[in-house]
């Protein structure tokens, strides 16, 4: 059995790996940032990835599909972000996603958004949101899952999900999956050989006074805060953002042999489950840090995925033994 998946806001692609490692089939993708298509293209070569304003896409013309999947914009439900929710445009972006829905009528619709989204203006965008899909004849699950928790890679990273499906008893049988284990640690993320001398500070950087004397663990992740280092003390790496280096929270820190250096973006990409990655060479840093903290754990989704298709397995298998057992019409 194939399982299809269309996936808006597709960024890099992160919710469609771990789709993919779960089985599914990715059918098309949209993606409006050109920088995050062209990773998201060398990463996925057997996906259609559609290039277009969200808004601007042709609802006629895309091919149905079993989950329809967003990781929609979160800027507006962030805690870092303004939190002005559907009162900002970009809060909008989720009745965009229910017109779709409207057009393919998917079995799944799969959600990802920051963790504050469930709590932002008393509940009530939360309450926006699930009677929207509800009134489509959809029942939900919902929780908040730790990077850490779940997909056993040490970086303390909240995010919210919604599974809905269009049948009250898939519902009840899927089930968000349990903690487990954290067996890793940020050793086994970083590189242990001297990266590129542009990742380090020497004396000549402007903050370089003010680290030096508080970057002195080997384990442990910092991260300047503008006036004052802070470190994290749980030896994980704190959330990666997609402002990472161009203000606000930079680019975490750590102590080598060769010296204080940021985390490089492939780093940050392990973080977040992407331990093959490729991306184009003439593609700038910050435009890597800020993909890969726009996206997602690639694990987790994973793991979430899995519990989709058992249940879409498992109805497709009820659905053929019914069909069986039905003897055919005589003429």
């Amino acid at each position: 059995m194939t399982f299809t998946v269309g996936s808006l806001y597709a960024g890099i692609g992160g919710i469609d790996k771990g789709m993919k490692q779960a089985g599914f089939q990715i059918s098309w993708a949209n993606e409006f940032d050109e920088k995050a298509c062209e990773t998201y293209r060398m990463n996925h070569t057997s996906s259609n990835l559609i290039e277009e304003d969200i808004y601007q896409l042709d609802l006629s013309n895309l091919p149905k599909v079993d989950v329809l999947a967003a990781g929609f914009p979160c800027q507006p439900f962030s805690v870092a972000g303004y939190r002005k929710g559907f009162a900002d445009e970009r809060g909008n972006h989720f009745m965009r996603i229910m017109e779709i829905v409207d057009v393919l009528k998917p079995t799944v619709i799969f959600l990802e958004n920051v963790k504050n989204f469930k709590n932002h203006d008393k509940k009530r965008t939360y309450e926006v949101m699930t009677r929207e899909i509800m009134s489509r004849g959809y029942w939900f699950k919902d929780t908040i899952m730790n990077t850490a928790d779940y997909g056993n890679i040490p970086q303390n990273r909240e995010r919210f999900f919604l599974i809905a499906f269009n049948n009250e008893k898939m519902t009840q049988k899927f089930r968000f999956p349990g903690k487990m284990p954290l067996i890793t640690t940020i050793h086994d993320f970083i590189d242990h050989e001297k990266v590129e001398e542009k990742f380090y500070y020497t004396s000549k950087s402007v903050i370089y006074e003010r680290i030096v004397d508080e970057i002195v663990k080997r384990d442990t992740l910092y991260q300047w805060r503008r006036k004052y280092v802070r470190e994290n003390k749980s030896k994980m790496c704190p959330t990666l953002t997609a402002n990472m280096g161009t203000g606000g929270h930079n680019v975490p820190l750590l102590l080598t042999s060769d010296g204080i250096r940021k985390l490089t973006p492939l780093e940050c990409f392990r973080f977040q489950g992407f331990y093959d990655i490729r991306f184009p060479e003439d593609i700038s840093a910050s435009h890597l840090y800020k993909q890969a903290g726009n996206s997602v754990s690639v694990p987790v989704i994973q793991r979430i995925a899995e519990n989709i298709m058992t249940v879409l397995e498992r109805s497709e298998k009820d659905k053929l033994h019914v069909t069986r057992e039905i003897p055919a019409e005589s003429d």
